[in-house]
């Protein structure tokens, strides 16, 4: 968890250990008595940027104690895409101490040719630097973004099928395929996911259908499994952001 001490134009960063450590020990700047701001301290933060911290809490060094307000700054906060709760208190004579809860990226998600950060209720929290946060799921199409966490949390109750997903793309808004990194298609039922992905882990275990040269599995059927033989080159499958594909 980081923790930083903004000092208007300086932000230092402190190990975790000696946090609260400096919450009890922070310096007041200058030698003025009255109860005006010296110092912010803000714990939590990870991926919020500093100017927009800076810029929500609206309070310069100087300014009165009493004048700021800690639930407006909280408000303001709260409305940073990475910031999914914040707590703000005046600690007197000439501290603010903000505490931040924030989101926590999920999956990169491809719409309409742009890829954004989502977190697992679908808030978009970046839109560039995508790297920087490791690997992470992909999720493709419109409304993709609101309903991936279910999908997310069932295929990783079947590692044998999870580890050949290399993308999860919305139908429809309503179902689900799961593009393989064979190029293959499963094609999942709408509102039946759970079953579904429970047959493809028992095919995979029974058969090995996973890893044959397949176009296509329909499992939208319950009775029934349809599959496709791949006889020509695979499709593209939905490609990840690079640094060039920003640049362009």
């Amino acid at each position: 968890m980081g923790f930083g001490l903004i000092a208007y134009g300086i932000a230092a960063v402190d190990p975790a250990s000696q946090a609260r450590r400096m919450l009890d020990t922070v310096a007041v700047f200058g030698s003025d008595r009255s109860m005006t701001v010296q110092a912010v301290i803000v714990d939590g933060r990870q991926n919020t940027p500093l100017p927009l911290i800076r810029e929500a809490l609206g309070v310069s060094r100087g300014d009165a104690m009493l004048g700021f307000s800690p639930e407006a700054a909280r408000q303001r906060l709260e409305s940073i895409p990475w910031v999914a709760q914040a707590h703000v208190e005046r600690h007197l004579p000439a501290t603010i101490v903000v505490r931040l809860e924030e989101r926590r990226p999920f999956a990169i998600w491809q719409n309409q040719g742009r890829f954004v950060i989502v977190d697992r209720q679908g808030k978009t929290v970046a839109t560039d630097g995508l790297d920087q946060f490791g690997p992470l799921p992909l999720i493709v199409g419109p409304g993709a973004d609101q309903a991936a966490a279910a999908l997310y949390d069932l295929l990783a109750a079947e590692t044998e099928v999870a580890e050949r997903v290399q993308a999860m793309v919305r139908v429809g808004e309503r179902r689900w395929n799961l593009r393989l990194h064979s190029g293959a298609d499963v094609l999942l039922p709408e509102a039946a996911e759970a079953a579904a992905i429970k047959r493809l882990a028992e095919l995979q275990q029974e058969a090995k259908l996973l890893d044959r040269p397949l176009a296509a599995i329909d499992l939208r059927l319950p009775d029934r499994l349809v599959v496709r033989a791949n006889r020509e080159t695979p499709e593209t499958p939905p490609a990840r952001p690079t640094a060039r594909r920003e640049r362009g």
